[in-house]
């Protein structure tokens, strides 16, 4: 088997797993999935992402949201994605990118790329397939908007009621989110869908050794631009971020006001880490949800 024999067959790669040779080597590559390069013969490789046997069957439709979301990032032709191989319930298979460096003219490219691919926008908000974020499940019904409505019950409203359910989070913490969404209808800044990558923190960046910035991981929906601009001042933001948001402003610059708005998209991450891994991450909702009540009330 080589790179040509997959795209051909793809099918087939659990099979030549099991029953030919081909060097297996873990990698990283987040805390969800068996993340593994494979090498075979002729030294070409790829980047595979596979469940945890311990934790039985992968969610129905998990890495059929990831390679849909990738392709659909990628026929834009803008933001640099890896090339999905191989799609199958339980296995993802994608060209292996070799690690390279940060670099201010990469992130430029990057920045300039990503105004490109908000601008190709969506047919509503939402996606065409079941979304995961992570590994909670993401309402990706067609919605018309505006944005806020859809974002206040297919968001912040559905990662509260996960992290309530969870017991993640305080009443009062509870309450304050409460009037977050009361008052979204206040905030402005609504927009039509733009195609977003939908979970852009800096370790969904990856620097190739090519001198691009390539995005993985996604969690691709028709959203709001502003909810990826916003990730990517999470947890000390992307390497030269500074530079990214110049060259995205220089292709579309953000509507004003978007920088006060940043903590209502953090929000929804916030409460995403409650739902899945519960209270260790209510101060980030405590705190956020501060930062955006000024912005609602």
């Amino acid at each position: 088997m080589d790179l040509a024999y997959l795209r051909a067959h793809p099918h087939l790669l659990p099979t030549f797993l099991h029953h030919q040779r081909i060097r297996e080597t873990p990698v990283d590559g987040g805390s969800i999935c068996h993340t593994s390069r494979l090498t075979f013969d002729d030294g070409e490789s790829i980047f595979t992402k596979s469940w945890p046997e311990v934790g039985g069957p992968a969610p129905a439709g998990f890495f059929a949201a990831e390679a849909n979301g990738l392709r659909w990032l990628a026929e834009t032709g803008t933001v640099a994605v890896p090339e999905v191989l191989v799609d199958t319930p339980d296995l993802l298979g994608m060209a292996w990118i070799e690690h390279g460096q940060p670099s201010a003219a990469a992130a430029e490219e990057f920045g300039r790329a990503l105004a490109g691919l908000h601008r190709a926008g969506a047919a509503a908000f939402g996606a065409p397939w079941a979304g995961f974020h992570g590994s909670a499940p993401m309402d990706n019904t067609a919605h018309p908007g505006p944005w806020h409505e859809w974002y206040g019950e297919r968001r912040l409203g559905a990662y509260l009621r996960l992290s309530v359910d969870r017991g993640a989070l305080e009443p009062a913490d509870t309450a304050r989110v409460e009037r977050v969404l009361a008052g979204l209808d206040r905030v402005g800044g609504d927009e039509p869908p733009a195609r977003i990558h939908g979970d852009l923190w800096t370790g969904n960046l990856l620097w190739g050794a090519d001198g691009r910035c390539r995005v993985v991981d996604p969690a691709a929906h028709g959203g709001h631009r502003e909810t990826d601009l916003a990730y990517l001042r999470l947890w000390g933001g992307a390497p030269f971020l500074d530079r990214i948001l110049a060259a995205y402003a220089e292709a579309w610059p953000p509507a004003d006001g978007w920088t006060e708005r940043v903590p209502l998209h953090q929000l929804s991450m916030y409460l995403l880490h409650t739902a899945l891994f519960g209270a260790a991450f209510a101060p980030g909702v405590r705190d956020t949800t501060a930062a955006c009540l000024h912005l609602t009330t």
